[in-house]
């Protein structure tokens, strides 16, 4: 990373090589009081559904997103490349929040 805040810095690829993990300081916990899972960060809180967290979850540090997207194809019995984007569109989203590291 550049260690930059602009806004206007350049996001990082995010593909089927992408390596990705929470980042330092955020952590997925059950929210008992709301009956839900969160993402906890320094000063803010993210409601996930369910498959937000099925895919936080998958987010070991080790497995390619093409890989995790092909877990989930056989998982849920639906066409790999489908799966991969949504992911991928995921990925993006939540790494723009500063909420995931990525390694490709």
């Amino acid at each position: 990373m550049s260690g930059s805040d602009a806004p206007d810095a350049p996001a990082a690829t995010v593909d089927g090589d992408t390596v990705a993990r929470l980042a330092r300081g955020v952590k997925l916990r059950e929210d008992p009081v709301r009956g839900q899972t969160v993402l906890l960060a320094p000063e803010r809180a993210l409601a996930l559904d369910e498959i937000a967290v099925s895919i936080v979850r998958a987010l070991d540090g080790k497995r390619s997103l093409d890989e995790i997207a092909e877990d989930f194809s056989r998982q849920f019995d639906a066409p790999k490349e489908a799966v991969l984007a949504d992911v991928v569109a995921f990925i993006r989203e939540f790494s723009n929040r500063r909420l995931l590291e990525l390694a490709s």
